[in-house]
């Protein structure tokens, strides 16, 4: 037994891995037929859990290779064949060196930094600067999928960053690769719906009708109640009634921030003990006062007008007007033009997402302290 079994980083197991039933099914199907998916959601809704924990399934691990990246930070297909050769080395590790062998001898580009020791270990000291040809090294990656002993599943994390690599036709190439790709599989998974949507359904898109798409939205709200009981009821805790309708409410259903109030919850509840209703908003502060130096730097960090407007989307809640003159008059803004640029810098530095035509404040717990402070 974990000493907190409310996950908040990375997949511990079905255990502890909430409901997603569906999703699992829809996944698997999709694979089953051939087909490449479009996962969409918004950020900390869970994507990355429910792919990871279809690789786990028994079913799955028997019968092909996984790999998994996030390329949410990356800037460039250098950083991205980077990060897709190191996982699918380690990924293999558990498989013996035959294995290991087989990808080593295709990646000729980087034999340089792929060692294994006398054991055969493998160690993967490739930095970025090492790859001198990007487009070299994408190819002897999917030159190793089409010929791996094994089909393999490939997932892709923050998918629509590839839009904003400098290398030209990015998206083509890729496209080219996966459809010519018959040993592999992929799953293009993104929090940004509207550039994901736009890769995956504009026609002018080398990506366009290439995938089956899926939407996540929130775990349902009775299956998280039976799934936070159980969890508590294992250590000897308690939950009164209403506790997760209280976090539905606070987290708006998205399933990290619900994840971390239970966290807290249940860190604070002793064994034997019930938790209450009154002990939701008392997590909340906590939570709240633990991140209030990160916040503080930020908005110390933050030009003023852009420090402005991200504090009036915070008290004014998802927003689709922003530069009606009821909203910048509300918040004693200067112009339009003035917040459509604040807007602009907010958006590239991802403090603010755009979904369905509302903005709002990317970090919920932010905008709920930036409301107490200001």
């Amino acid at each position: 037994m974990k000493s907190n079994p409310f996950i908040i980083s990375g997949y511990e197991g079905a255990h502890f891995f909430c409901d997603r039933v569906e999703e699992t099914a829809q996944l698997r199907h999709e694979v089953e037929n051939g087909n490449n998916i479009a996962l969409l959601a918004t950020r900390r809704m869970g994507k990355s859990g429910l792919i990871e924990h279809y690789f786990s399934l028994p079913e799955i691990q028997a019968k092909y290779y996984t790999f998994f990246i996030d390329i949410y930070n990356t800037q460039s297909l250098r950083e991205l064949v980077q990060k897709l050769s190191r996982e699918i080395l380690m990924r293999l590790k558990p498989y013996g060196r035959q294995v290991l062998q087989r990808f080593w001898e295709t990646m000729r580009s980087l034999q340089p930094g792929i060692s294994f020791s006398p054991l055969g270990e493998p160690a993967f000291n490739v930095q970025i600067g090492d790859i001198k040809a990007s487009e070299t090294t994408l190819d002897e990656i999917f030159h190793y999928l089409e010929l791996a002993d094994k089909p393999c599943l490939v997932a892709i994390d923050e998918f629509q960053q590839v839009s904003k690599f400098p290398e030209k036709n990015i998206e083509a190439t890729l496209r080219t690769y996966v459809q010519h790709c018959h040993n592999a599989q992929f799953i293009f998974s993104g929090s940004q719906r509207h550039t994901m949507s736009a890769m995956f359904t504009n026609a002018s898109r080398p990506f366009y009708q290439s995938v089956s798409m899926m939407h996540l939205d929130s775990i349902d709200m009775k299956n998280y109640d039976v799934f936070a009981k159980s969890l508590f009821e294992e250590s000897g805790r308690h939950l009164a009634e209403g506790i997760t309708e209280a976090v539905y409410e606070i987290s708006k259903g998205i399933t990290w921030y619900s994840q971390k109030l239970f966290n807290t919850l249940y860190a604070n509840t002793q064994v034997g003990e019930t938790c209450s209703t009154d002990h939701v908003q008392e997590a909340l502060d906590y939570i709240l006062k633990t991140q209030a130096y990160s916040y503080e730097e930020v908005m110390f960090r933050l030009p003023e007008k852009q420090k402005m407007v991200l504090i009036a989307l915070a008290k004014n809640g998802p927003t689709k007007s922003i530069t009606s003159a009821a909203f910048i008059e509300k918040y004693s803004l200067q112009s339009s033009s003035t917040v459509q640029s604040a807007m602009r810098g907010l958006l590239e530095k991802d403090f603010v997402t755009l979904e369905k035509g509302l903005y709002s404040v990317y970090d919920l717990f932010m905008s709920y302290w930036l409301q107490r402070e200001y």
